[in-house]
């Protein structure tokens, strides 16, 4: 077991979480959003609008499907990284899988504190953000509670509680 994959909604702290891990572990640290923003050469927020949801998810595919024969590797996946059943099939394999889980409320919250929401962040659907919220969640929750070796809630915890708990787990989960 040489990889650990960070799963849930925006704004549960996947990349925050995933960088302190690797920092811990001495790993690398993956966020798939940043690699296809490097792979497309636009922000997030560009990308969809010039070419779409559809074009965005295929590179995130490929991302995925990339990080397979990775090691020793921290993997922050964007929150609908997880609508690639198949290659998180297959990276689950070979990680520890673990999912930051928050209230719709927290998450919102997070999001109008966070510059990244406004600038980097495309909207999901077409409502406003409290039911946009609700309703993506509500659909990808039983996903990341398939995929999840471990489920964290990030509301009432601090960042190095957060930490100790998953690399305290990841170390049973392994051995």
């Amino acid at each position: 077991m040489d990889k650990i994959l960070l799963i849930g909604f925006r704004a549960t702290g996947k990349t925050t979480v995933g960088k302190l891990l690797s920092e811990v572990l001495n790993w690398d640290f993956i966020d798939t959003d940043q690699e296809i923003q490097k792979r497309s050469g636009k922000t997030i927020r560009k990308l969809v609008e010039e070419k779409g949801w559809q074009h965005f998810r295929e590179i995130e595919k490929e991302v995925i499907k990339s990080l397979v024969e990775k090691s020793k590797v921290v993997i922050s996946l964007g929150g609908g990284g997880i609508l690639h059943q198949q290659e998180i099939k297959a990276l689950k394999q070979k990680s520890f899988v673990v999912w930051l889980r928050a209230s719709p409320k927290i998450i919102i919250e997070r999001m109008l504190k966070d510059e990244k929401t406004l600038e980097e962040r495309p909207k999901l659907t077409s409502e406003d953000l409290t039911t946009e919220v609700v309703q993506v969640l509500t659909l990808r929750e039983p996903l990341y509670q398939e995929f999840a070796d471990l489920t964290v809630d990030t509301e009432r915890l601090s960042l190095e509680e957060i930490k100790s708990f998953i690399l305290d787990r990841f170390s049973r989960f392994k051995n």
